[in-house]
């Protein structure tokens, strides 16, 4: 027991140093902001791509389901712009504007590339060229498997009811459209953040490991932003700081605490990468 205690102590003790090191708050907020940067653009080209292929009236479906993951405080002001924005008809699918709005999109996947190759040390060595179109086929395919999970969860109960009819066992359970809503939200980030952390950066890493920072970084965010709902809700009132602008500050200092999260997920990582190399080497030299 108190090998493991010493053990987790050495990991956390790496990862907070090296985050420290890393400049991870001021990485925190470069990602922040790209991502608030280009959530518009991501969700308007989704709306688009959503009215190509005649779902048109499921976009603002798309976006509640991105901000079911946040607190209620926070998602709301920026769900109300986004929705606002959403509701324009849009009939520029493979035109100059979406291109355009790929590529801002692509900036915010840019700024965890980032930040996951200054987490693990690092050096991209791919061409830029090469690291941008994988950022616009992350937007690419993050935005199809938007479109096909916010399908099944508006189609859910004719689907339930195919499958009932297929096997009627299914039906003492019923259907429960939160229980599906919440679970692919779940899958949703789940996938996001191992996509993230095992391509983004340069090098190559196994899943078992980056799945310790993935599970720190969902651990956080679920105590982060229970913590923050709370604190919008008792006590900060940032309508008499920023105005009119309180809306889009919580959500950039929202943001900000989920960045850095994800850094120290990477940090995590990289630590636990580093003590397993030691600890290699030790092994190595006491066998020879």
């Amino acid at each position: 027991m108190q090998q493991l205690v010493t053990y987790c102590y050495r990991v956390l003790a790496d990862a907070l140093g090296h985050f420290g090191q890393d400049e991870g708050y001021a990485v925190a907020s470069h990602v922040a902001l790209s991502t608030l940067m280009a959530l518009f653009p991501f969700l308007i080209f989704v709306t688009s791509l959503f009215g190509f292929m005649g779902f048109g009236s499921m976009a603002v479906d798309a976006s509640s389901l991105i901000f079911d993951a946040w607190p209620e405080q926070v998602a709301r002001p920026v769900a109300q712009e986004i929705n606002a924005v959403l509701t324009q008809p849009r009939g520029d699918l493979l035109t100059f504007g979406v291109i355009v709005t790929l590529w801002f999109s692509s900036n915010g996947v840019e700024a965890m590339r980032v930040a996951l190759n200054r987490a693990y040390r690092l050096r991209e060595v791919r061409p830029w060229y090469l690291c941008r179109l994988q950022s616009l086929a992350t937007v690419l395919l993050g935005s199809l498997a938007l479109v096909v999970f916010t399908v099944l969860i508006v189609f859910g109960p004719l689907i339930w009811e195919g499958l009932v009819r297929w096997f009627s066992v299914l039906d003492q359970f019923g259907y429960h459209a939160n229980i599906l809503r919440y679970g692919v939200t779940s899958a949703l980030l789940v996938l996001a953040l191992l996509g993230a952390h095992m391509f983004l950066p340069a090098g190559q890493r196994r899943f078992l490991d980056v799945l310790p920072g993935v599970v720190l970084t969902l651990l956080l965010w679920l105590a982060g932003g229970a913590i923050f709902g709370a604190y919008l809700a008792r006590f900060a009132n940032y309508v008499s700081i920023y105005a009119g602008l309180a809306g889009v500050m919580t959500a950039l200092v929202f943001m900000y605490l989920c960045a850095a999260a994800f850094i120290l997920g990477g940090e995590l990582n990289a630590a636990l990468l580093r003590l397993r190399r030691i600890e290699t080497r030790r092994e190595n030299r006491a066998g020879s």
